[in-house]
């Protein structure tokens, strides 16, 4: 995580910015050595459709998954 004090963040901070967005790593702001503020992305949440969206009508499933099965269980 890399530390940056107020003034010298002041007349680079879209070039910080744009490195926040490329690398994902967060920016600690300081002000008289003291950290006050936070430059992070935002991580919007992953939809269903973008993890298993190239797999969409590819996968079967033989039989039906609420069936209970438990004549593969022993008891004991």
């Amino acid at each position: 995580m890399e530390y940056i004090s107020k003034s010298k963040l002041k007349p680079r901070i879209l070039e910080y910015f744009r490195k926040v967005e490329e690398t994902g790593e967060p920016i600690i702001v300081t002000s008289h050595h003291k950290p006050v503020l936070r430059i992070e992305p935002i991580r919007m949440p992953l939809r269903v459709s973008d993890v298993f969206g190239t797999y969409w009508g590819k996968i079967r499933i033989p039989a039906d998954v609420m069936e209970p099965e438990t004549g593969e269980w022993e008891e004991g």
